[in-house]
């Protein structure tokens, strides 16, 4: 029986073939597009949870109250780890890990490495990262060690041993010997590396004594609980902690510290303190829902495409009662055909899967999977899957078609009834529900990105080139040599670029009361070129001027907006001829600059101070004219190689590196277009079932209307109002319900958008002019029939 049943579904699905193809088509498209959500999702959650201890591993993250404010940061002073260890027999070990960027040379080989981490010798026993040469134990231990990644070992050593090999670190050409070699960092992990520097390096050879600074906040902190440690039972002990080694210090410098312990497994997602690699928790429900939605989609167009071809078999099924066939047998037949036809789906998938996975790694901005053949479980998903939506989605189908009574279906009379038409009236309206829905979230997504590229950012970044020359003894010099090249219109040096990241500064600010008042300002070291070259205006007081280079060297600050207001001022001119104290400069603040968005639009502009410091410059940025770039480029390119010729010559232009912050946004906003496209697409095929299923239905009607005169425009509206009516109705489901999740994804954007009454107007008339182009196709195909052919039926 399972092989006839097995025959008569192939030769349905090869004699109707179009409409076969459709169908498959459909739920091919639906699987591999929620089966690639799925994976980006199930992605997403795995962070730093592929370490075995992840359930013992915390990092500890700081809250710092000040009299002004609460900073929020993802690091600790460097003391605090080594003296949590001493203090606590709860806490097996720690590492402390801080990311930093260095030169690298062996031989004539050189590069920056930005992507190193200074860390404990701890690090290979607290975390999974998998050591392929070298002793995990001691491979940190000793000051001047190295650890690559076998990616860049390449770079260094080809495909022979690094292993106790030596290179030269930084500028000074510090020997460090390699001792070992590692895997590159998984994917799903939220720290990141190409080369580890063991941390005595930095406390023993760099910066003696850094492990004793409280009051330095930057490294990042992680500990490895012992087993059956309570971790909020922990931390509820650290205040008395930070009392009995820091209490006085704190109440001097009026900063007080409360640690928090966070599980490695919820940083990457949950913490709201930052890191290095920072994920989204509202996108990863949204990518769920519509991974939901697209399946429910998909299996709804089979519902309807498999419910409008019963009338087609009515005979079929009535000759085969007639001959003595149950009710059961026939279900099981049709519940067969659907899962013969959900399998060739499955094929189509797979192939789907293994031609589109390179595109969808490359759309996300991370390797999901290499592949999935590489994985018989994806295999067995996508099979389980689809057998799953065979057996549910044929149930409703295979019920509707053994249940036609054979005498009416012979008399060439039948109907499926009232139920079975609402049904697939209400089923339809789902899913242009959700389309809707996708097609509104699309459009704001959208806009978001677009106000955000195109947002006043209060400073010019356009043909703006920056090189790091990391404290280079030549950059002076380079600075010179760079201002007289052709096109090269102006340079100045600074610690940092908007969007590059700054420091945090103890600061001390005359406030309104004439008292000073501490506060952690975001703080550039700038030249007296910097303001005019990034065309920051000043507002109140004056620039940093050469006119008075013995003042404004060591004893000037300028403020932004942000930070006049934290200190109690209402306007910026109150400000000016206040003092300051800051890293042992004391002076006076001598202007105030309108706020500019240093940081990310995701971001409120926080307060920020500039000073000139003639030794704390590492950038330099030149303000290019656009034309002839290549030669300009090239120029600069050779006057460091002259001045700076012991550094590889690297660039960035400053817009794209700034908007370099929106990536996570913009992938999350493609990712969504496409999967909306394809909803879409899938509803539209829905509809066109439906449509084909009530214009069968209603073949003897229209050859009577038009016998009776009526015009094929009259037809077509006539066919085309009931779907009008159900798109109408999705339309009022969807715009309330996306209006709500898109404004609680909107609330992750200190600057966003408002929710315009138009975008809901575009995608209702959107919607229905998609709908209405669907429908016309089977409709129009209907009024040009022949009408004696139509009535020849009854």
């Amino acid at each position: 029986m399972l092989k006839n049943h097995f025959k008569i579904a192939l030769r349905n699905l090869w004699r109707h073939r179009v409409f076969s193809f459709i169908n498959i088509t459909g739920l091919s498209v639906g699987i591999t597009a929620c089966f690639f959500i799925s994976m980006y999702v199930v992605f997403e959650l795995s962070y730093d949870k592929f370490h075995t201890k992840a359930d013992r591993i915390y990092r500890v993250v700081t809250d710092i109250k000040t009299p002004s404010e609460t900073i929020h940061t993802d690091a600790t002073s460097w003391a605090f780890a080594p003296n949590l260890k001493l203090d606590f027999p709860e806490i097996e070990s720690f590492v402390r890990v801080s990311g930093d960027s260095y030169l690298v040379k062996k031989g004539n080989v050189k590069f920056q490495e930005e992507k190193t981490l200074l860390a404990d010798s701890a690090f290979f026993k607290v975390f999974d990262f998998k050591l392929i040469k070298g002793d995990p134990n001691t491979a940190l231990t000793a000051p001047a060690s190295v650890v690559f990644t076998e990616t860049a070992a390449k770079k260094y050593f080809g495909n022979a041993d690094p292993v106790g090999q030596t290179v030269l670190l930084t500028g000074n050409n510090t020997p460090a010997t390699v001792t070992g070699l590692m895997k590159d960092l998984p994917e799903n992990s939220q720290i990141k590396a190409d080369m580890l520097v063991s941390m005595s390096t930095l406390t023993q050879k760099f910066r003696k004594g850094i492990d004793e600074q409280w009051g330095n906040y930057g490294a990042n902190t992680y500990l490895l609980l012992k087993k059956g440690v309570d971790a909020q039972a922990l931390q509820t002990k650290f205040p008395a902690f930070v009392e009995k080694r820091n209490g006085s210090e704190s109440r001097r410098s009026q900063m007080f510290a409360t640690l928090i312990l966070e599980p490695i497994k919820d940083v990457y997602l949950h913490s709201t303190h930052g890191g290095p690699a920072v994920g989204s928790m509202s996108n990863v429900y949204v990518f769920s829902i519509v991974a939901v939605f697209i399946l429910l989609i998909a299996c709804i167009n089979f519902i309807n495409l498999t419910t409008a071809r019963s009338v087609e078999r009515a005979k079929e099924v009535g000759i085969r009662k007639v001959v003595g066939a149950a009710k059961g047998e026939l279900a099981s037949q049709f519940i067969g055909e659907s899962v013969v036809l959900c399998l060739v789906a499955f094929v189509i998938t797979v192939i789907l899967s293994v031609v589109l996975l390179p595109m969808f790694n490359q759309l996300s901005g991370k390797v999901i999977s290499p592949g999935i053949l590489s994985s018989p479980v994806y295999i067995l998903i996508l099979f389980g899957t689809s057998v799953v939506i065979g057996l549910l989605a044929g149930i409703y189908p295979a019920l509707v078609l053994s249940s036609f009574k054979p005498i009416m279906v012979l008399k060439g009379r039948f109907s499926t009834g009232t139920q079975g038409s609402l049904l697939r009236k209400s089923l339809v309206v789902a899913q242009f529900s959700i389309s809707i829905a996708l097609i509104i979230g699309t459009i704001i997504v959208y806009n978001q990105m677009n106000f955000m590229r195109n947002r006043d950012l209060g400073f010019s970044k356009d043909q703006m080139v920056v090189m790091d020359t990391n404290g280079d003894p030549g950059k002076d010099a380079f600075q010179q040599s760079v201002k007289s090249l052709p096109g090269v219109k102006m340079v100045s040096q600074s610690s940092s670029v908007p969007g590059g990241g700054n420091s945090g500064a103890y600061s001390e600010i005359e406030n309104k009361k004439g008292d000073l008042q501490v506060a952690n300002l975001d703080l550039y070291f700038v030249d007296f070129d910097y303001l005019n070259q990034f065309k920051i205006k000043i507002v109140a007081g004056r620039p940093f001027s050469r006119d008075f280079i013995s003042t404004d060297t060591s004893q000037a600050m300028i403020l932004n907006e942000e930070a006049v207001k934290l200190f109690g001022y209402k306007s910026p001119q109150e400000a000016i001829g206040r003092r300051f104290k800051q890293w042992g400069r004391e002076g006076k603040i001598v202007g105030v600059m309108k706020d500019f968005h240093f940081r990310s639009l995701q971001e409120k502009i926080k307060p920020l101070s500039m000073r000139v410091e003639l030794g704390g410059f590492n950038l330099v940025s030149v303000k290019v004219d656009a034309k002839n770039l290549p030669a300009t480029l090239a120029a600069i390119e050779a006057k460091w190689k002259e001045v700076i010729p012991n550094r590889p010559f690297s660039y960035y232009f400053l817009d794209e590196f700034f908007d370099r912050q929106y990536r996570a946004e913009q992938r999350f906003g493609k990712l969504f277009l496409n999967f909306a496209i394809l909803a879409i697409a899938i509803s539209c095929l829905g509809l066109l079932g439906l449509a084909s299923y009530s214009t069968y239905q209603r073949t003897r009607e229209i050859g009577i209307r038009k016998v009776l005169g009526a015009s094929t425009s009259g037809i077509v509206n006539m066919l085309s109002s009931d779907f009008m009516k159900l798109v109408g109705i999705s339309f009022l489901i969807a715009s309330p319900v996306a209006w709500y999740f898109m404004h609680k994804w909107l609330q992750d954007f200190a600057y966003r958008i408002d929710i315009q009454w138009w975008v809901f107007a575009v995608s209702g008339v959107l919607a229905m002019v998609v709908a209405l182009v669907t429908i016309s196709f089977q409709a129009i195909k209907a009024a040009l029939t022949n009408p004696v052919k139509s009535l020849r039926s009854e």
